[in-house]
């Protein structure tokens, strides 16, 4: 593509704008459709907001919580987009695309266990408070 071509698709507007939404929309459908790991992120994100909401947590405390939970999204659907990408790329199977594509998921590992050591220590005090 040359640059008077890509630089008349990048003019802003208020189409173009709506249209990125759109856009970023279809991406999330496709994650919570295809992706089993977004259903699960989702169930945990259900049950941090009524444990949140039961145990009255703190401003701050959800602050922590909502930051954790974007993370732990965003880097999962970073790596849906890098497994197509990688997919399109390389379609026989390459041990550069296994490392690409095990290290786009280790990431999402880490991040989710950082949330979850997180919650540990945000909801642990609080539910052991009540018995």
């Amino acid at each position: 593509m040359d640059m008077e071509l890509r630089n008349k698709q990048k003019r802003r507007s208020l189409k173009r704008f709506i249209t990125s939404f759109k856009h970023s929309l279809d991406g999330l459908k496709y994650a919570y459709k295809y992706e089993q790991s977004m259903i699960i992120h989702l169930i945990v994100v259900i049950l941090v907001v009524v444990f949140g909401v039961w145990l009255k947590i703190s401003l701050m405390e959800w602050l922590l919580c909502f930051i954790l939970i974007g993370l732990v999204l965003a880097t999962e659907l970073v790596n849906t987009s890098l497994e197509a990408v990688v997919d399109l790329t390389c379609p026989k199977i390459h041990p550069l695309a296994k490392i690409a594509k095990d290290t786009a998921s280790a990431a999402v590992f880490v991040f989710s266990l950082i949330a979850f050591i997180s919650g540990l220590i945000i909801f642990l005090p609080k539910i052991l408070e009540l018995m």
